[in-house]
């Protein structure tokens, strides 16, 4: 089992900043990517960013060029730096962790969210 604990969200006015942090335990072997996802009230959760363990990221169309993504192996922990916040950024964001005990087989964790408001 993994488990994952996000920080860092709260209230923030348009323009602004915020860094989210995840930090993983457990058994936190074998995970192949880590990144964050978000859900809106009416919406389907979607895709942030992530990271491979190999280093390779990928954005939702909608925050290129905004967010970062970056890990800390020494610390188990993936951050999400959001710049330029927009209103339609609120959401609450999760964790992610992919893992593969096995070949050809993925186990999904999540973290509990963390609440993210872009309002003035």
């Amino acid at each position: 089992q993994v488990q994952l604990v996000e920080s860092g969200g709260g209230l923030v006015q348009p323009g602004g900043s915020l860094r989210l942090s995840c930090a993983a335990s457990g058994s936190i072997f074998s995970i192949n990517a880590m990144g964050w996802y978000r859900q809106a009230p009416g919406n389907q959760r979607e895709l942030v960013a992530i990271i491979t363990s190999g280093g390779r990221v990928n954005y939702g169309d909608s925050v290129k060029g905004r967010f970062t993504i970056s890990g800390d192996n020494a610390k188990n922990t993936v951050y999400l730096q959001m710049n330029n916040l927009k209103p339609d950024d609120t959401a609450v964001y999760y964790c992610n962790a992919r893992q593969s005990l096995v070949p050809g087989i993925e186990d999904d964790y999540w973290g509990q969210g963390t609440q993210v408001t872009v309002s003035s």
